[in-house]
Order: structure tokens, then C-alpha cells, then sequence
């Protein structure tokens, strides 16, 4: 079973995680003394995150391709640990998975792209979407995202065809399965958690458009968005434990979330436009307050077949998610409503997707 591994879980531990209070203004250099402690408090918040990594970035699911059957199977497993969670479904017909056809043809870049990957047919996608509903302001939604697939098989480099994208995004396809299951055994919050896994965001956000085109709320009552990409590796150019926020001086949540405990900091590539390059992008030019949560350093294994389990360091990962379930909560919880700084706000100059010409979306170089 999918989820064989809760069976042995310490759900008091994780639970007890939404009790630790939060240290508002907590400092950088306390970092490193806030990981050891999260780390020794609760290792059974590691073994489920240990156990989902396992089984996303396993070499059966051969990378969970864009589009493909692979990418199907991460969808419907993460919509069985949804429904085990007794989340409501968010996606088609009262079930947790949102389908949806793409272009046919599909457009001369993508059609490019995948041309030096496996020959299978690339004709729908699937999003896996569940609903934590609140219970004084439910038409209020925070939104937690991350993209369940890679970019599957490939060109060989030094043997090796399997793109498994454990940091891309395993790392956080999980860590939004890990705070589900966290948030769901708790108090019900006063906002409406959503949780949504995408498919497809490696060929253009496809996934991400079908939930624009077809989401379980209005968008207008989306509060904010927090995406989850590549968080399974430390970056060497922030402190040790922390995680950088995408356009973090575009709005007020994440120096909010950081008052709040959260070990959040300012992106440290801005030459890179990250900002751009995840699914919070089309949310945000939709006006919601949208942003992604990362750590990636740029590390030689991104879009490549040596991004995999063994390369994550789970001390990081589970430090990682630990430090972002109160502020979350508290979010939840509360009437407070993240703003656009001015000039902060991208504007809708063009169709609700991902920018396609960013780096995010180039093949891996021929070796």
C-alpha cells in the first residue's frame, strides 16, 4: 500500500509540531542551533519524508515524465495519502484528481524539447488537489503548490537515462504530502488550506493552467500561494537551515512568515529570475500573492540523471518543512492578508503561464 508506511508512524511527534512555539524576529545565526533541535525532536517527520522521497524518485517511476504514465501514478498516489487523510477532493467530479488534455499538436518548442526524450505519447496531464476546509472563514484559501513530474527518460550521461528528479520536484511533491498530513491532524484551521500537486510544469505549466482554468475556489479568495521546488539541498550562498523565498521584496508575506519562525530569506540569485521560472508565477499575475519556497545552489545535477535520492540531504529537508508548519498555521489562523509591495506585482502582459523562455525548461546538454 502506498501509504504502508504511516502504519509505523509517531503521529503524536508530528502532531506536536504545530505546538512549538514560534520565536518571532528569530536571527540567522540561531539557524544552526534551530536544525539540530528540530532534527534530534522529531525523527519519525523524517521517516515519512525519507519514505515519500523513496517512492517519488524511485527508479521504477522513471522520472515521472511530463504527461506520462509515470507522471499518473505520482498523481494518484498522492491523492490516495489525500483521501486516507479525509481531505475533501478538489479536482473533477468529486474526486482528487484534475485531468487535462493538451495541445495537439503540442507547440514547436515543446515538440523540440522532447524529441531527445522516451517516445510515448504526451496527450494529457494530471493534477492531484485536495481541500482542508476552514472552519470560520472558508471562502479564505491559502494555497500550498508544488509539481509532481520531471523529465523522466533521456539522453544517457555516464550510463545513466533515469532523470528521477529527487530535488526536482520530489522534494516538494513531498513536502506538500508531509504538511497534508500535519495540518490535517491538527485543529482545524480558520482558512481554508488547499493543497495541489501539478503536472506537466517542465513543458510549459500545463497543469498549473488547468487548475487557473478550473479551481475548487474563485481565485479571488486565494490569500496566497506557496510553492515548494528543489528544497532537498542546502545553498551554500544563505546560512546554514534556511530556505530562500522567490521575489521576496515584491510583497510582505515572507518577511511575515519569517517574524513568524519561518527560516525564510531573500533569494540570493536574483540574475536567475526564479520568481518567473515555478508555477507561482501565473498565480501571481492573476494578483494573488504567490511566491516559491527553494533552496537549490544550482547544482550540477539539476535536469540531470544524478539528481537522485542519494544526492538529498534530509537533515535539510525535514529542517526545511519543520520551520514552515506554525508560520503556515498561524497564517491559517489569521486575518492578516499579504499585500503586493509597489511594483511588486507582475502584470498579465500575456497568457497565465510559466515564462517558457526561462532556463527552467531547457534540455540537459548532451554529454
Amino acid at each position: 500500500m502506498y501509504r504502508s508506511h504511516l502504519q509505523h508512524l509517531g503521529l503524536a511527534a508530528i502532531v506536536s509540531l504545530l505546538f512549538v512555539p514560534a520565536t518571532h524576529g528569530q536571527q540567522v545565526h540561531s539557524f544552526d542551533e534551530a536544525t539540530t533541535k528540530t532534527t534530534s525532536q522529531f525523527p519519525s517527520l523524517g521517516r515519512e519524508i525519507h519514505a515519500d522521497m523513496e517512492f517519488l524518485a524511485d527508479d521504477e517511476l522513471h522520472g515521472r515524465g511530463s504527461a506520462t504514465r509515470d507522471e499518473h501514478i505520482a498523481a494518484l498516489f498522492a491523492a490516495a495519502q489525500f483521501q486516507s487523510l479525509g481531505l475533501e477532493p478538489g479536482g473533477d467530479n468529486h474526486t482528487f484528481l484534475q485531468k487535462t488534455s493538451l495541445p495537439n499538436p503540442l507547440p514547436p518548442r515543446v515538440q523540440q524539447r522532447l524529441s531527445k526524450f522516451e517516445d510515448t505519447p504526451r496527450k494529457e496531464t494530471w493534477n492531484a488537489v485536495a481541500i482542508l476546509r476552514g472552519s470560520t472563514e472558508p471562502n479564505e484559501v491559502v494555497l500550498l503548490t508544488a509539481h509532481l513530474d520531471h523529465l523522466g527518460i533521456g539522453p544517457a550521461v555516464k550510463g545513466d537515462n533515469n532523470y528521477n528528479g529527487a530535488d526536482d520536484d520530489a522534494s516538494g511533491t513531498t513536502a506538500i504530502l508531509t504538511l497534508a498530513h500535519i495540518l490535517a491532524a491538527g485543529p482545524r484551521p480558520h482558512r481554508t488550506i488547499v493543497f495541489a500537486l501539478f503536472g506537466s510544469e517542465e513543458i510549459g505549466g500545463y497543469g498549473n493552467r488547468a487548475f487557473l482554468a478550473r479551481p475548487p475556489f474563485p481565485l479571488a479568495d486565494i490569500v496566497a500561494n506557496l510553492e515548494f521546488e528543489m528544497i532537498g539541498r542546502p545553498d551554500p550562498a544563505v546560512p546554514p537551515g534556511t530556505l530562500w523565498l522567490t521575489g521576496f521584496n515584491r510583497s510582505n508575506l515572507g518577511p511575515e512568515l519569517a517574524g513568524r519562525g519561518a527560516h525564510l530569506v531573500n533569494d540570493p540569485h536574483p540574475t536567475e529570475q526564479f520568481f518567473r521560472r515555478s508555477d507561482n508565477y501565473a498565480l501571481a499575475e492573476q494578483g494573488i500573492v504567490a511566491h516559491t519556497v527553494s533552496s537549490f545552489g544550482l547544482h550540477k545535477d539539476y535536469h540531470q540523471p544524478s539528481d537522485e535520492l542519494s544526492t538529498i540531504d534530509f537533515t535539510q529537508m525535514t529542517n526545511a518543512i519543520a520551520s514552515i508548519i506554525n508560520p503556515i498555521r498561524w497564517l491559517a489562523d489569521s486575518t492578516w492578508k499579504p499585500q503586493w509591495n509597489p511594483g511588486g506585482r507582475p502584470t498579465l502582459d500575456k497568457p497565465a503561464t510559466p515564462d517558457t523562455t526561462a532556463p527552467k525548461l531547457t534540455q540537459p546538454p548532451s554529454k
